[in-house]
């Protein structure tokens, strides 16, 4: 990164070693070192610090690192969207997997359990929703290439965005009918071990 460089760059020309630097904002020698090395970045309040100091602007202080710190933010949504969404079809396949077991054992008692794994399922479901509606996508490929770490230019995003009310609907349909087809095999399955 950029900054590691400029930290050291202003540094020298003020004639400070890390040490009296580190006394100026508040941090300790080791911190200047790890900024210099990029081990860590300094925080908002350290860059004022030493934007003041060094008596540039932050933009200047922090150049080139702008569109560094936004690929950063992009992979961590990435994986955060991914891990989400990995826990959200595992809880989902549990709930679908497990309703039919859970009222032939259970009878009307079935609902506590089902209950709160429907509740866990549908929390993982809105973090999935939050990060989709932050980052807007919503159709298949806006959401595959949003996890490739791509973005759709603007025709094809146009295109996806008029296809999202079809593929709402169809996405309600198709679901509605795997879990029941799911359920029903379940059922059969249970009815034809258990008779």
């Amino acid at each position: 990164m950029e900054l590691s460089i400029q930290i050291k760059k202003y540094r020298t020309e003020l004639h400070l070693s890390q040490e009296e630097l580190a006394e100026k904002v508040y941090v300790t020698r080791q911190t200047i070192s790890n900024w210099e090395n990029e081990k860590s970045y300094p925080d908002l309040h350290s860059l004022l610090l030493l934007s003041s100091l060094f008596n540039v602007s932050l933009d200047q202080l922090i150049k080139g690192d702008i569109e560094k710190m936004k690929e950063i933010i992009s992979e961590q949504e990435i994986k955060k969207f991914n891990y989400y969404g990995s826990i959200y079809t595992v809880h989902l396949a549990v709930l679908i997997i497990s309703a039919v077991p859970l009222f032939m054992w259970l009878g009307r008692y079935a609902y506590i359990p089902f209950g709160i794994l429907f509740i866990i399922t549908e929390y993982w479901a809105l973090k999935v929703e939050k990060l989709k509606k932050k980052n807007d996508i919503q159709t298949y490929k806006e959401i595959v290439a949003f996890t490739e770490g791509k973005k759709l230019d603007e025709l094809h995003k146009a295109v996806e965005v008029g296809k999202r009310p079809y593929q709402n609907i169809l996405k309600v349909i198709i679901s509605a009918g795997v879990t029941a087809m799911i359920c029903f095999l379940i059922g059969v399955l249970m009815h034809l071990f258990l008779n």
